[in-house]
């Protein structure tokens, strides 16, 4: 039997359908006696795209107490649980206390540079580029192993969640999500007689660290989308959180089925 969820707050995309679909929900939930709370809720529900959903998850600062649900009103909707027409069906289950929890990983990155420290965590993915978009001359380790000297537009590090997002566009891995790893994926690779970097991507399992350090100084950051300019890096450390948020399912989860709804199914 999973917890009884009662207080919930909504993370609504500010668009005209997203709102209509807001305002829908707000009126059921009243009736059906759930409470609609700023703070101290059970649930968190995004009415959006996945962008919409990275961005609940980071303004809740990845809080592993509060149950994540998504309520798809853009595209693809890879993180996006429920569909619009099946709303109804979500306050069913919640209200019968019906429901799945998968608990899902989430990274962890540290930007270290001459003046301070800053630490961040990442659903999705990290992008680690040149500021002015120059070739990045770099070096990745695996705790202290030295994988590559890399040459190239920059690398992306992402969580199994994220293996199918934006990693994806760029030829990375698809990973079961229920697989506890980080991937290192390329972007734009340097491979000739003079500089030799992988162009493959690589899976790093969980307990281990990548560090990023490179002569480029100034980088560009993108964490789950949101872009942070970094001046005087000397690393950029990541690796899996010890922490997980839970994520609420409809029915039990099925990723192979997923990939070809979202990616491959007409």
């Amino acid at each position: 039997m999973e917890r009884k969820l009662n207080k919930i707050k909504l993370f609504v995309k500010n668009n005209e359908k997203c709102i209509y679909i807001a305002k829908t929900l707000k009126k059921d939930l009243i009736n059906q006696n759930f409470e609609l709370a700023e703070e101290n809720y059970d649930l968190a529900i995004s009415i959006g795209g996945d962008g919409t959903f990275l961005k609940m998850v980071n303004e809740t600062n990845f809080d592993p107490n509060i149950y994540y649900v998504g309520i798809n009103a853009g595209t693809l909707g890879f993180l996006q649980e429920v569909d619009i027409n099946e709303c109804k069906d979500l306050l069913k289950r919640l209200r019968e206390n019906d429901y799945k929890v998968e608990e899902v990983s989430i990274g962890e990155g540290e930007i270290i540079t001459e003046s301070h420290k800053e630490k961040f965590n990442f659903l999705n993915e990290i992008v680690i580029r040149d500021k002015e978009y120059k070739v990045i001359d770099a070096s990745i380790h695996i705790n202290d192993e030295l994988l590559e000297n890399y040459y190239g537009d920059g690398i992306m590090i992402s969580t199994s969640t994220g293996s199918t997002a934006y990693n994806l566009c760029y030829g990375g891995s698809i990973v079961y999500n229920t697989l506890k790893t980080l991937s290192i994926t390329p972007i734009a690779p340097l491979n000739n007689k003079v500089y030799k970097s992988l162009t493959n991507s690589i899976v790093i399992p969980h307990e281990k660290e990548i560090i990023f350090t490179s002569e480029n100084k100034d980088l560009l950051l993108t964490i789950d989308g949101r872009n942070i300019k970094v001046e005087d890096c000397l690393k950029v450390i990541t690796k899996l959180n010890d922490k997980e948020i839970k994520c609420l399912r409809m029915n039990e989860s099925n990723f192979i089925r997923t990939v070809n709804n979202k990616l491959i199914g007409e």
